[in-house]
């Protein structure tokens, strides 16, 4: 019998080889073995008490800044979706926000409670269980600025909570356990009035809009910033912005708009997608010196 068939039950749904790709922003990907998406904390812990630990678990949030590759991925994915994960509160300068809520709900929600500091928010293309993990930010501002505490599940469904010095926050990466699912977060923010913090967020969202292809198939900045460099520049330089590259006939490329931006114009695949920014990696660490490292988190098995 298949690991597949001696599964927990759960209040949530449980998928068998659910396609992924209408779970991402690039839309393209393999299938799950099994999709989870848990009707709340609750049902994920009891599920992850219960799966055999020899399962992978991968947790896919709003598939923003993610390649799921063409071969699907292995064991669990769990998609924390719906409700329950997505509860936004304010109470005196704290936010309390669920991981599968919008980063822009939490920006939203630091304005009409009157708080400063959490505007950047806007400008990120994801949830917050993301951005605990990668220490997302914007326009100068990060997670680590803004976070108090979170708490979350390992893999084991046992709880375990972080203060902001447990993160151990650096450029775009956090030194949390990689296995610990996000449940969710406590920000403070500086109180101010309600209309200047929305007159912040509506100028980061119109630059968004402006500089960032958002209506395209994409996936958020590509590369981070290597030190003493912006990426967008790197890659704009050495000639790849708004230049096809396929391997498998779909083609992707370098946003028109913003160089640091992949997008799948069309019908490109996974395979499509990661070899471009392999190919401009390669190409730039050859004309300049400087290695870009991804941004975009690649997960998954081969076509």
């Amino acid at each position: 019998m298949s690991w597949r068939d001696a599964l927990p039950p759960v209040r949530g749904k449980l998928l068998r080889d659910e396609p992924l790709a209408p779970y991402t922003w690039f839309r393209v990907g393999g299938a799950a073995d099994m999709l989870f998406i848990p009707a709340d904390a609750d049902d994920l812990a009891d599920f992850l008490k219960a799966l055999d630990p020899a399962v992978p678990v991968t947790v896919l949030g709003v598939g923003s800044n993610v390649i799921v590759r063409d071969g699907g991925i292995e064991g669990v994915v769990i998609r924390l979706a719906g409700r329950a994960w997505g509860q936004v509160t304010a109470d005196g300068d704290t936010i309390t926000a669920g991981a599968g809520a919008l980063d822009s709900m939490v920006a939203r929600a630091s304005a009409k409670a009157g708080l400063a500091g959490l505007e950047f928010y806007a400008g990120i293309p994801g949830a917050v269980g993301g951005a605990l993990t990668m220490n997302a930010g914007c326009y100068g501002s990060e997670t680590k600025d803004v976070l108090v505490s979170a708490w979350g599940l390992n893999r084991a469904g046992e709880r375990i909570d972080y203060v902001l010095a447990d993160f151990g926050y650096t450029y775009r990466h956090s030194q949390a356990p990689v296995d610990i699912i996000w449940v969710e977060a406590v920000y403070r923010g500086v109180p101010d009035a309600p209309e200047a913090v929305q007159t912040r967020i509506d100028e980061i969202t119109a630059r968004r809009e402006q500089t960032q292809p958002i209506r395209e198939k994409t996936g958020g900045s590509t590369f981070k910033n290597p030190p003493g460099h912006s990426s967008w520049k790197l890659v704009d330089e050495a000639g790849w912005r708004g230049k096809l590259h396929a391997v498998t006939g779909g083609g992707a490329m370098f946003s028109d708009l913003h160089s640091n931006f992949m997008i799948n114009p069309g019908e490109a695949t996974a395979a499509d997608i990661e070899a471009l920014g392999e190919a401009v990696r390669a190409d730039v660490l050859k004309k300049t010196g400087v290695q870009l490292d991804w941004e975009i988190k690649r997960i998954g098995r081969s076509g």
